[in-house]
């Protein structure tokens, strides 16, 4: 690997052979190959037909989308209007922005310090994702103070993908509300707006320990829904009736999926559904994320009563996350906000 490579990746190989020193020297599941893992195309829905002057055009994809969203908790969506330059543009800055020197992304509070890398709790190899990111609030782009470094045009160019994804968003997530009897036209989710939701830009360096290593360990997403561009190395994988599938990239596709939020509101009509990266031996890979978000103080709802959760905000929700990884090593998520009587069927 080229010494710049080597001056920009983080120190994650330190991290994997500390936890081998520390006895901790369990590996992640084997290789996509040796647990014979699919690779699968996801449902695919052209968001074109929510515009269509055809209301029975219109139903058929909005009930496209409730299905998977029902069946998957993940789907792709073509006709989403985000342009295939704009995005290339967001790669190459991407590119740029991680080829950075590991202690300037670290220590030098660009993007408003929101880098992170590995995982600072792992304590077995089970628990350490071979990536970098940059977790950035919506609310600081825009403002003055988004310390962008020398890259003058990262600021612009996060700021048009976020916009242009929260199209997308809003238009799959009322979709979704209207067809489990939210009002059209209504805002949903409530108390989402432009400075609420977060756009993460992740890099995945080639990790001489794959396949045995996560890129990104596996989760839900703690949101409403997930938006995400990915490049074509794959990697994605994703838990379909108790078995990993890999998700086959495309090149001109979102895709799209639901979080713990919707799950919730939806009285576990939606899913959100445990996901995960695999790591490359050879191959670094790049994707963007925009998580669609309430502020912290929003009561994430439901469609209806009786619903399985007592009321929660989307504040407690996270810091109810954070202390159980801080606690436990991993997040427990929606069982903890489930009502006394209510079964935990279904629930990932």
């Amino acid at each position: 690997m080229p010494a710049l490579a080597d001056q920009a990746d983080p120190p994650l190989a330190d991290s994997y052979r500390a936890l081998l020193r520390a006895g901790n020297c369990i590996a992640p599941a084997p290789a996509t190959e040796s647990l014979g893992v699919l690779e699968q195309d996801l449902p695919m829905i052209d968001l074109q037909g929510l515009a269509s002057g055809d209301a029975r055009e219109r139903k058929a994809c909005a009930d496209a989308m409730a299905r998977a969203a029902s069946e998957w908790g993940f789907f792709q969506v073509t006709g989403h209007g985000v342009g295939r330059e704009l995005l290339e543009e967001m790669r190459r800055e991407q590119v740029r922005l991680f080829r950075l020197p590991f202690d300037a992304k670290e220590k030098a509070g660009l993007l408003n310090g929101s880098y992170r890398w590995g995982n600072p709790t792992a304590t077995s190899l089970r628990q350490l994702s071979w990536s970098e990111a940059f977790h950035v609030p919506l609310a600081s782009i825009s403002g003055e103070d988004c310390d962008c470094g020398k890259l003058c045009s990262l600021r612009g160019v996060m700021q048009e993908v976020a916009d242009a994804m929260s199209r997308v968003a809003d238009t799959v997530a009322g979709a979704l509300a209207e067809s489990l009897g939210h009002r059209a036209g209504s805002a949903f989710p409530a108390g989402c707006d432009g400075t609420t939701c977060f756009l993460r830009l992740n890099r995945y360096p080639a990790c001489p320990f794959a396949p045995d290593t996560f890129g990104l360990v596996p989760h839900t997403d703690s949101d409403f829904l997930t938006i995400l561009c990915q490049d074509q190395v794959g990697g994605l994988q994703l838990m379909k009736d108790s078995r990993w599938v890999a998700v086959k990239p495309r090149a001109d596709a979102l895709i799209v999926n639901i979080g713990d939020l919707f799950q919730a509101w939806s009285n576990n009509r939606y899913k959100s559904v445990e996901h995960k990266v695999v790591a490359n031996s050879k191959a670094e890979r790049f994707s963007v994320a925009y998580f669609l978000c309430p502020s912290y103080d929003s009561p994430v709802g439901t469609c209806g009563q009786p619903s399985p959760y007592r009321p929660f905000t989307f504040g407690e929700y996270r810091s109810r996350v954070q202390d159980d990884v801080k606690r436990t090593g991993k997040k427990i998520g929606l069982p903890n906000f489930l009502k006394p009587s209510t079964p935990v069927d279904g629930l990932k």
